[in-house]
């Protein structure tokens, strides 16, 4: 069959295509705890991911959970910090600790041959790890030189501060790091929070890869015969405390010439039947390079290098934001042009050209996602920790495809209201 080089392929929008996210296989090993494993790809590598309820929300004492996390990897009663460094890269495996707001994600990335040896690893860092007293001295040094430098920097203050007039410094979401934290916690309170947040009990794994029930027996063996009790999770709710001025303005150069902007509401997490259409809105508004906001601010304004607004959902909570760094002179500007993108989008139905391009990306972009055995496993463990199932995923590709420019209207004049919103501005 000759090529017909002269006719193009037709072109089809994202919007047409049929999204499937492959099933994922649910298994218990011998002690009851649950993995959740794909058999996907075609190269001989797996990720492992490992995540325990050990984020800021279950903090007892501040910093501990980002200490923890840290010094995870430093020491165990059989191996020091140096001979797990070694192991990983003798294998050339990868293992990163990553704490958030609601749980710490402990991933491995290997060859799928080496995980009999890596796993008895793994294991031995998530059930004895002994946080030696010297290995907490020199990240206590390290952590508090890296916070006096980031402190310098306007826009790593002004991400302190919005989560933190949004939810108040004493909720879990709205803390930050301060210096005074850093030098008070002790190696007693590490192992306590280390042995109730990584309590075996807890964990939920999920695997992917080229990789099938060969590799879950694996698992199995080594972590299927540790006797585990029933996981006592406390999700208590803790009241949200904003400031109750919503204008912050801090001076952290009075030198510089660059201002760090932040604008903020609360919104709802993704159990709330706005968040999925909210997604729609957000990437139209200030969610890809072609967004409303990168479109007045950077393009015609010339204000910023880049604009850009996001959803942060949480377990207990979220936000919306909006994030830019600009010129010094050019603050006030900058703000009155993002409220009235918000009013524009209350008051005029969006384009249906305009429209069908950011389904377009929306659903491009998820389109991508779906393709490696790695994204796929990221979608999956998202809709686990939030106790939904393919369904949700289903729901969600339908509003994608067909929310409509008088629905985005409407959670618009719900949601883009300026007094609802706090502004951080530190130069």
């Amino acid at each position: 069959m000759i090529l017909d080089r002269k006719t193009p392929p037709q072109i089809h929008d994202a919007i047409e295509f049929d999204y499937v996210l492959p099933a994922i296989t649910t298994d218990k090993l011998d002690n009851g705890l649950p993995v959740y494993w794909l058999n996907a790809g075609v190269q001989d590598v797996v990720e492992i991911d490992w995540v325990f309820p050990a984020g800021l929300w279950y903090e007892h004492k501040e910093a501990v959970s980002q200490a923890v996390a840290g010094l995870l990897k430093n020491g165990t009663n059989k191996y020091t910090a140096a001979q797990i460094h070694e192991a990983l890269e003798y294998y050339g495996a990868s293992l990163k600790v990553s704490p958030g707001n609601d749980y710490s994600l402990i991933t491995l990335h290997t060859l799928t041959k080496h995980l009999p040896q890596l796993l008895s690893v793994v294991y031995d860092i998530l059930t004895d790890a002994t946080f030696p007293q010297n290995e907490i001295d020199i990240y206590r040094q390290n952590s508090i030189q890296r916070l006096l430098v980031n402190l310098r920097h306007c826009d790593f203050v002004a991400n302190q501060q919005i989560d933190a007039v949004l939810f108040g410094e004493s909720h879990p979401y709205g803390r930050y790091t301060k210096q005074s934290a850093i030098e008070a916690y002790t190696r007693e309170d590490l192992l306590a929070f280390y042995s109730r947040g990584y309590d075996l009990s807890k964990v939920k794994i999920f695997m992917a890869g080229n990789i099938g029930s060969s590799e879950v027996k694996l698992m199995n063996e080594v972590f299927g015969k540790t006797v585990v009790t029933e996981p006592n999770v406390a999700n208590t709710n803790i009241p949200v405390q904003p400031k109750a001025e919503k204008k912050l303005s801090i001076t952290n150069d009075p030198n510089g010439v660059q201002g760090a902007i932040r604008l903020g509401r609360i919104f709802p997490n993704r159990h709330h039947p706005d968040f999925a259409p909210m997604v729609v809105l957000n990437t139209l508004f200030g969610g890809y390079f072609g967004s409303r906001l990168m479109s007045n601010i950077r393009e015609d304004k010339g204000y910023t290098y880049g604009i850009y607004s996001s959803l942060s959902p949480y377990s207990n909570s979220g936000t919306f934001s909006v994030h830019t760094e600009v010129g010094r002179d050019v603050i006030e500007a900058a703000l009155k042009e993002i409220y009235h993108e918000m009013k524009v989008l209350q008051e005029e139905l969006a384009d249906e050209e305009e429209l069908l391009l950011v389904k377009n990306y929306l659903l491009g972009n998820l389109l991508g996602d779906l393709d490696g055995p790695f994204s796929i496993l990221q979608r999956w463990r998202t809709l686990v920790l939030n106790d939904m199932n393919i369904e949700h995923f289903n729901r969600n590709i339908n509003i994608y495809k067909t929310i409509t420019a008088q629905e985005l209207q409407a959670l618009a004049q719900k949601y883009f209201n300026a007094e609802d919103y706090h502004e951080v501005v530190v130069v």
